[in-house]
């Protein structure tokens, strides 16, 4: 019969010989060490030599999207940022430093051809309106840039300025909201806008569509669905002939000036509703 002693050695010798087998021998971590040494190596070599080497420099940079007046110079300008790199060490930052001269550019995409190629695409802001200002006209973005360079030309509505044409940026006020309203437009829709602006009172930013229809969108939130509002109602049959669709609650737009109601009228935001007035009982 075994002592309870001799129970206890065995799984002490056991758990013994499996740290022994889990231990790697002196060879082997002298291999594991020199792995490390030499990969630290490797990737010290090319994080400080080989990235930034003339055996991966761009030498050949195709630049496409460009269509505006600008587009010569901006092909430079970003072909001359791009040489300066080499085909493993992109920074996308610095190109998008050397577009931002222009305001025609929204962004830019780069992408390395190895080894010594580079292709950047320009994403071009899409002209939303016209803005007009003593006699001059511009293209401007929905986000407010003003895109010089580019011809003022295509069927685009009109916002008139109460301030001089802005080099770069329109500021926060009435031709700010409506431009963002029509950079909203679907293109389905945007053609036949005229011209924008913000009014003073609960309408807020109408948009007056070619035949004289206004669409009054009120504030500037909600836009995509405001938009889809208005096509569907100037869509409708029922509604042809209203001098205005009111979007302000996209859930319920409103056709107006038509001869018989063919579309339930929403009160405006800024009002409550009447309450329906009393009338005398009537008897036979």
């Amino acid at each position: 019969m075994r002592s309870p002693a001799a129970a206890i050695r065995r799984p002490a010798a056991s758990a013994a010989r499996l740290r022994a087998t889990l231990t790697p021998s002196k060879r082997t971590r002298r291999r594991l060490l020199g792995a490390l040494v030499v990969a630290a190596l490797l990737t010290a070599l090319y994080m400080f030599w080989l990235r930034d080497s003339s055996l991966v420099a761009v030498e050949n940079v195709t630049v496409t999207g460009l269509t505006g007046d600008d587009a010569d110079r901006v092909r430079v300008a970003l072909a001359s940022t791009a040489e300066t790199m080499t085909t493993l060490h992109v920074d996308e930052a610095r190109l998008q430093d050397a577009a931002a001269a222009f305001p025609i550019v929204a962004r830019i995409e780069a992408e390395a051809e190895f080894p010594h190629g580079m292709a950047i695409d320009v994403i071009e802001h899409r002209p939303a309106a016209l803005a007009v200002a003593g006699g001059r006209k511009q293209p401007i973005a929905g986000d407010g840039s003003v895109l010089a360079g580019l011809p003022a030309k295509g069927d685009l509505p009109t916002i008139d300025l109460a301030v001089e044409m802005p080099q770069r940026q329109l500021g926060p006020g009435a031709a700010r909201d409506a431009v963002r309203v029509a950079g909203m437009a679907p293109p389905v829709i945007s053609r036949r806008v005229d011209s924008l602006h913000r009014e003073a009172g609960a309408r807020g930013v109408v948009a007056e569509l070619e035949d004289g229809t206004e669409l009054v969108f009120g504030t500037t939130d909600q836009l995509a669905a405001k938009w889809a509002a208005a096509i569907r109602v100037l869509a409708d049959e029922e509604a042809t002939g209203a001098t205005y669709v009111d979007v302000r609650i996209p859930e319920r737009p409103v056709a107006g000036g038509l001869a018989t109601t063919t579309i339930a009228p929403v009160p405006p935001v800024a009002e409550t509703p009447a309450a329906p007035a009393e009338t005398a009982p009537t008897y036979p």
